[in-house]
């Protein structure tokens, strides 16, 4: 048993290891280190492993050996795309602690280790999340003007403001951005929610958001171009070779918005992907930038929040979506669907329950019976509702002329509502 004496000479030598880990890693910001290189020292010292992770627990940097990494999975830590679950860890082995500055969180710091962390050693860890939020305030300063000028050099670009290729050239070589290969245009958007928050608090989800894409972007290969324009990121992903089936870019867009969104137990709000066909060269990203905002807008609308849509895969919607988005184009559109169904674009009960119905009449290729068998109605009832509709649009069940136009109508009302 510890006499007087021995707790405050262990406490006395516990205060002064905090004080002299402290210096350290002040010492180490002051010299321009970097997060990796208060996660070493924080390790050596404390003899733990140290991850600093977003807020929703996406490592930024860490010093975990292969033992560290071990304990993390045993204790099921680790989401599949390699997420700290930072959510889960209470007291014991793992302890997390806050990395914030003036209230705003900007970070996590995961301690890990074989026996319960003491709580000298937690102090010691807060001392370090002291520290380390001075590092990524002034990391974000500088990141925040960068990001400034990149978003204003590709939205130039991807708006077709900038056309001499040897500015582009020398603009992307600044930026260490690799834009002679084939690559696809992605365009990332939280969903709408109709939760009542602050404007401050949807920046932070976006800031997230965005520094999420552009690490896994990182991961992915060096080069990439990623940017937060505010409402969206837009990603610059690259072909792996040979990437041509079934839809060029599927792949690495896929792995990506699959990394991007994690298992959702870190907060990642909810978001949406439209994803353009190949660029090949420079001249080709306006147009590429275009498909993309058109695919996400499209699939948000016909399959909800969530989706991830390629614009080659849109079908009809693909033909519909080149329809200039400008009064002219909407008006066009809007008359073709009013000479088409007539009386059921009508915004009542009856023309919607009407049209489903004729949906489901087109997807079973007229079969009257199985459309009623799916509609839960008695066969003499759908028969009704078959002549009612050819009453209103037509000989919707011989002409198959008709019958595509009807369809791409409805395609149509889907997508501008």
């Amino acid at each position: 048993m510890l006499i007087g004496d021995d707790r405050e000479e262990l406490a006395s030598a516990a205060l002064a290891r905090v004080d002299a880990l402290h210096t350290g890693l002040t010492q180490i910001v002051l010299e321009g280190g970097n997060l990796d290189g208060i996660a070493a020292e924080v390790s050596r010292v404390l003899e733990v492993g140290v991850a600093f992770t977003s807020t929703d627990g996406r490592v930024r940097a860490s010093a975990l050996d292969d033992e560290h990494q071990e304990l993390l999975v045993d204790q099921d830590l680790v989401d599949p795309t390699g997420r700290v679950r930072v959510e889960r860890i209470g007291s014991g082995a793992a302890h997390v602690s806050r990395v914030a500055a003036a209230g705003v969180e900007l970070a996590r710091l995961v301690a890990i280790a074989h026996e319960p962390i003491s709580d000298d050693d937690v102090h010691a860890l807060e001392r370090a999340a002291a520290v380390a939020a001075l590092l990524i305030t002034r990391e974000e300063a500088v990141a925040a003007v960068e990001n400034k000028y990149q978003g204003d050099f590709l939205r130039d670009l991807l708006l077709r403001r900038t056309a001499d290729p040897a500015y582009v050239a020398e603009h992307a070589e600044t930026f260490e951005w690799d834009l002679s290969r084939p690559m696809v245009v992605v365009v990332a958007e939280i969903d709408p929610s109709d939760e009542v928050v602050s404007s401050g608090r949807r920046r932070q989800w976006q800031e997230r958001f965005s520094a999420a894409w552009r690490q896994v972007a990182a991961a992915v290969a060096p080069g990439i171009a990623t940017v937060d324009f505010s409402s969206e990121v837009v990603t610059l992903l690259p072909l792996a070779e040979g990437d041509t089936e079934p839809v060029a870019g599927h792949g690495v867009v896929r792995r990506a918005v699959t990394a991007v969104a994690g298992d959702k137990g870190g907060g990642r709000r909810p978001f949406s992907v439209g994803v353009s066909r190949v660029a090949s060269t420079i001249d080709e990203l306006p147009a590429a930038y275009a498909q993309a905002r058109r695919a996400v807008e499209v699939g948000r609308r016909i399959r909800g929040g969530g989706s991830t849509t390629f614009f080659d895969q849109l079908g009809v919607h693909r033909l519909i979506a080149l329809i200039p988005n400008n009064p002219a184009g909407s008006a066009e559109l809007d008359a073709f669907v009013e000479d088409v169904l007539g009386p059921l674009v009508e915004d009542t009960t009856e023309a919607a329950d009407l049209r489903e119905t004729l949906q489901v009449l087109l997807d079973t290729n007229f079969n009257v019976a199985e459309a009623a068998r799916l509609q839960f109605f008695h066969y003499n009832t759908m028969r009704y509702r078959v002549s009612k509709l050819e009453r209103l649009l037509g000989p919707l069940s011989t002409d198959p002329h008709l019958r595509l136009d009807v369809a791409v109508a409805l395609r149509v009302l889907e997508i501008t509502g």
